[in-house]
């Protein structure tokens, strides 16, 4: 059984964050859409983090009652996601306003997947682009360690990266000129986080790559679970879903027997 949160941390980029989601249901003040900073106005809580923590009942009335708030009556939400975050921002940013301490605490991490689109950006040659792989899957363990250590009571959910391109490496609007993408470095870098997650005491993986195979580029419009505009970011039913498989992953190491 896990223990009784009293914290939950967002980590990691706009997966988390409620900047997309709200833009696509147009639930933003007109400031923020017109300059895509949420300090600038009202953004509706309806990004993954949000949801997880506090569910939408007017929008997921299915999903009422089944959050982290009616769960862990009195938890503290903590999100210190950003837009287009690297690992790189995460240490340098984040885990400075996460700061130590030995709560009992949830916090959700999200990143990886900028690191290797600028990568792809620059179209390495193979050879370089095998290494730089290596070092954003390096980084993301030393950023995970360093997570534990800041926090050494807390749950870590570590969250697959998911691919728009519904795995043909081409996401339409986005690094067209790149070509098709070396889907087998996000691949790779997903195995990575899930032996991570496998093998890292008070670990457990999200799957979203899984999850969100078939609402990408390869859907139509209305199935898909990114934002139209871009198909990097999680659209609103993307944060949903998002949420869910996170809320999956809790349900699974709740019930899991620590002798078995």
């Amino acid at each position: 059984m896990l223990p009784y949160f009293t914290q939950y941390i967002a980590l990691g980029d706009s997966m988390s964050i409620d900047l997309f989601p709200a833009l696509d249901a147009g639930e933003i003040d007109i400031a923020v859409a017109l300059e895509r900073d949420p300090t600038v106005g009202k953004v509706a809580p309806i990004g993954a983090a949000s949801l997880l923590y506090q569910n939408d009942d007017a929008r997921w009335s299915d999903d009422q009652g089944d959050d982290l708030v009616s769960r862990y009556p009195g938890i503290a939400l903590q999100n210190f996601a950003s837009d287009a975050a690297t690992i790189g921002d995460v240490f340098g940013e984040q885990l400075v306003q996460l700061g130590e301490s030995d709560e009992h605490a949830l916090v959700t991490l999200t990143v990886g997947g900028n690191d290797l689109l600028s990568a792809f950006a620059n179209r390495p040659r193979a050879s370089l682009l095998e290494r730089i792989a290596n070092d954003v899957a390096e980084a993301y363990e030393f950023l995970l360690d360093a997570i534990r250590r800041a926090r050494p009571n807390a749950i870590i959910l570590l969250t697959t990266i998911y691919d728009p391109s519904d795995r043909s490496g081409r996401i339409p609007g986005v690094l067209e000129e790149a070509g098709v993408l070396p889907l087998e470095v996000l691949e790779g870098m997903n195995a990575s986080i899930v032996a991570l997650a496998d093998g890292t005491p008070n670990c457990a993986v999200a799957d979203v790559y899984t999850h969100f195979i078939g609402h990408g580029a390869s859907a139509p419009e209305a199935e898909r679970w990114y934002w139209r505009r871009s198909l990097v970011e999680p659209n609103a039913r993307g944060a949903h879903e998002i949420r869910r498989v996170w809320r999956d992953a809790i349900d699974r190491a709740d019930s899991d027997d620590p002798g078995a």
